[in-house]
């Protein structure tokens, strides 16, 4: 089954061909990072606008990149929650009129689950069940995946998601935006533990995540040196941040596997690409007897391949949108689509 998709919760303008769930047929990206880097973050109303005058060609690109019409394509998914509603809303009318003309069934996808089936894209050989730590700008879950369409979350963040922390801290740190890229790279050549940072904790909740007074204790950090004049070695400051952030993810991670008893672990999403992050949960997986895996840092970013992965198997558990079809700003990840 081959399934043209579409990609715009956010400020990347993505579609791809996708063949069974786990054959990328082609995959085009529209960034938009250099537009918003001046106003250092997504500007809703731009992202938007821009989606509006890309989506017809970067469409058009992905199906002259996997030599198919849309008459040839099966099926047409689109991410429809969540993310930034005016962006979501471009895709989503884009793709009901796509499938409408073509008549083609409209295949709606929640943009977490696309990020947990890059997965499948790069590892043919990984099925449900297993646990997923996903992390990116907006969203940090730990996530039993027990079948391709369906999951239950275990834990997740109370406040900041890991990417949102780290983009703030770096913009504490003079870093440009996306600031989480920046601030790994300046890391790699920093001494992790020069400085002392806290391990916040939800009481009650020992799955759960806040990162909120992390950032918080960083940017005081940084306040209080330059009130005083004093120089920050900012590349070992970026180390201990990003090694904080990789512990308590992997510490919570692996009580989660303790938990569960899961043998299968998985990591996804934009955060998913840091290298502290990989390396550090790589070592404990290791360390366990537990096999991590984890997207190439292609598909750890938004795009559409990983929504046309996740498709095939909402496909097949028969959830199916109507021409009602309308996009959710937020929606929980065990949360279906209302089928037509």
């Amino acid at each position: 089954m081959k399934i043209l998709s579409i990609e715009s919760s956010c400020d990347e303008t993505a579609a791809a061909l996708v063949e069974d769930g786990r054959k990328v047929l082609s995959s085009v990206v529209y960034s938009q990072i250099a537009e918003h880097r001046r106003y250092g973050g997504v500007v809703p109303e731009i992202a938007s606008r821009r989606h509006t005058e890309q989506i017809c060609a970067v469409t058009q690109q992905a199906l002259d990149q996997g030599s198919l019409t849309l008459a040839q394509v099966d099926g047409v998914a689109v991410t429809a929650a969540p993310g930034l509603i005016g962006a979501l809303l471009v895709g989503v009318n884009f793709a009901k009129s796509l499938a409408f003309a073509a008549g083609k069934p409209l295949i709606p996808v929640h943009h977490i689950r696309g990020h947990i089936a890059a997965n499948y894209l790069a590892h043919p050989q990984l099925e449900p069940p297993f646990l997923c730590m996903v992390v990116s700008g907006g969203h940090t879950h730990i996530v039993m995946v027990e079948d391709y369409t369906t999951f239950r979350v275990l834990g997740r963040t109370r406040d900041d998601a890991a990417g949102e922390a780290f983009d703030k801290a770096a913009r504490a740190m003079g870093f440009g935006y996306p600031g989480g890229v920046e601030l790994d790279r300046a890391g790699k050549d920093g001494d992790p533990s020069k400085y002392s940072l806290p391990t916040p904790h939800v009481d009650g909740s020992p799955l759960d995540f806040s990162f909120s007074g992390l950032k918080t204790a960083v940017i005081n950090l940084v306040h209080n040196a330059s009130q005083k004049g004093e120089e920050l070695d900012i590349p070992s400051l970026a180390a201990s941040f990003g090694e904080k952030v990789a512990e308590i993810i992997t510490q919570r991670l692996l009580l989660a596997q303790e938990e569960t008893g899961a043998q299968v672990i998985a990591l996804a999403g934009g955060v998913a690409a840091n290298s502290r992050l990989r390396a550090r949960l790589s070592a404990a997986c290791k360390e366990r007897g537990l096999p991590l895996y984890a997207p190439p840092l292609d598909l750890c970013g938004d795009n559409a391949a990983m929504i046309g992965a996740q498709a095939f198997y909402e496909y097949q558990a028969g959830h199916l949108a109507g021409w009602d079809l309308n996009a959710q700003a937020t929606m929980d990840l065990a949360e279906q689509f209302e089928s037509r």
